[in-house]
């Protein structure tokens, strides 16, 4: 017993130090390199905070665009999903509402064009990002409520748009935050 007791202790306690100390150290370590410490990039408005870049955020006035719904309110001290799959009836009946509050505020577009992902939460639910045609099918409602012409939110849009990492990996983005802070300044 004791030829498996002793290297199996040595083990678990080499095995604490190395990811509980050294690993953790490590990363810490990382973290300080990168922008605000690893606390976050914040992004600010006349040296105001207004949010976080990775973060999503609700936006429910008709001059902004609208975010990823969050199956969490958007509280990232508690990110995840619903857990609902797409056959229960609460999670069908959660994406109906969304839907018929979409077309209730952009009465000019069809079920069939809005964008799943402004109908459903993203796993996270803190999603901060849109496709850029998420963004677009918002333009009509937009350039009505702030008096812009559509060509130039449209021309925002497309200023605002995140190419994938090395043309490669994952696909075109918006950050809502900072397109709805562009959107502002815009005027």
């Amino acid at each position: 017993m004791k030829q498996h007791f002793f290297p199996a202790l040595r083990l678990t306690l080499a095995s604490i130090v190395v990811f509980m100390g050294l690993y953790t150290l490590l990363i810490w370590a990382i973290a300080q390199a990168a922008p605000n410490k690893g606390k976050g990039e914040t992004v600010s408005v006349n040296n105001k905070v207004v949010g976080y870049k990775l973060e999503g955020q609700n936006f429910t006035e008709d001059k902004y665009f609208n975010s990823r719904p969050s199956a969490v309110g958007y509280n990232a001290a508690g990110s995840g999903a619903s857990n609902k799959g797409p056959s229960n009836p609460d999670y069908l009946k959660d994406v109906q509402n969304r839907i018929d509050t979409f077309m209730v505020h952009n009465p000019s577009i069809k079920k069939e064009d809005i964008p799943s992902e402004l109908v459903t939460a993203s796993g996270s639910g803190l999603d901060p990002d849109l496709s850029p045609q998420g963004a677009y099918v918002q333009v009509e409602r937009i350039a009505k409520t702030r008096n812009i012409p559509d060509k130039k939110i449209k021309a925002l849009i497309a200023q605002q748009i995140q190419k994938p990492l090395f043309g490669l990996f994952g696909p075109e983005k918006v950050n809502v935050l900072q397109l709805n802070i562009a959107l502002d300044n815009l005027q």
